[in-house]
């Protein structure tokens, strides 16, 4: 039986060694699509059915230029992504970094990773088991609580967001940090959660659904997955940020930054990158592929 979906796995040593094979690979192993719904509504993409990318020294260039792809001037278009963009900088007072790693949201957002990550609403069921914990069987709430002191953290708990709702709110970020400091390495449970349920009723629904992480011969190991990835932009930015995010935590528990293993259903181009992208990576017969389906 012939498979009809075309995985496509690259291995690459940087951020920008992925970003070019992913950019160069997708015009052999992607297909053109109509996009019905969504951003650039339509517009055409350019798209794997399935990438997968294992980057082995992600943190090369990290807080620097290197860190992001950079293209020659004799090919006449602009590099992807402006560093400032990501660290901050006189033309972005609020950097990207911060909408992944820092916890709230603006007016008008209906999120952002660093809200999702850094204070992550407890669903009342659980905050119910936490108050009435001593009533019930012990064996229960310690294995859907694990320890009562991560409660009394208040690293780990917030009452109020930054919005000045009151309840309860996890630092996932703290939470994974605490966990393998506390218990060890020897786990695998910890996964940084962005995805809710309700996520599909948004006009946007977040494109990051989670960072699974594992520690390995003294390093932390990232595994991300995005349901869907504007490439030539979205892929440098987003991974600059999440790098940002491994170093710290990785610096927190006492381990040295490691690999990525990213993956995504629907890393694509859009016109105006495939166009780009055909320059950058010299394509000779972009035509024919833009007429697949």
């Amino acid at each position: 039986m012939e498979s009809i979906l075309k995985p496509y796995f690259v291995q690459a040593t940087t951020l920008p060694d992925l970003w070019f094979q992913a950019n160069r690979g997708l015009f052999e192993h992607g297909r053109k699509k109509f996009v019905d719904k969504g951003s650039y509504e339509g517009d055409y993409r350019l798209e794997y059915d399935w990438f997968v990318g294992h980057i082995l020294n992600p943190s090369f260039g990290s807080g620097t230029i290197e860190i992001f792809p950079q293209i020659p001037a004799l090919y006449g278009i602009p590099n992807p992504v402006d560093p400032d963009y990501v660290y901050g900088g006189e033309k972005y007072p609020e950097p990207y970094l911060g909408y992944v790693f820092d916890d709230g949201c603006k007016q008008g957002e209906s999120y952002t990773y660093g809200e999702r990550l850094r204070s992550f609403s407890v669903p009342n069921w659980l905050v119910w088991l936490y108050r009435f914990r001593k009533v019930l069987p012990t064996n229960i709430t310690d294995v859907l609580l694990m320890d009562n002191s991560f409660w009394k953290n208040p690293l780990i708990v917030k009452r109020e967001n930054n919005k000045g709702e009151r309840g309860y709110f996890i630092d996932q970020v703290r939470l994974v940090i605490e966990t393998y400091k506390k218990f060890g390495f020897g786990n695998n449970q910890m996964v940084l959660q962005v995805a809710i349920g309700s996520d599909s009723l948004l006009k946007d629904p977040p494109c990051l659904r989670h960072i699974d992480t594992r520690i390995e011969q003294g390093k932390l190991h990232f595994f991300i997955y995005f349901r869907s990835w504007e490439l030539w932009t979205g892929l440098p930015s987003n991974l600059a940020a999440i790098q940002f995010l491994q170093a710290y935590m990785a610096q927190e528990i006492g381990v040295e930054p490691g690999e990525m293993i990213v993956s995504c259903k629907g890393l694509h181009l859009y016109s105006w990158g495939a166009d780009m992208a055909e320059i950058r990576c010299m394509v000779e017969d972009f035509s024919n592929i833009k007429d697949q389906t």
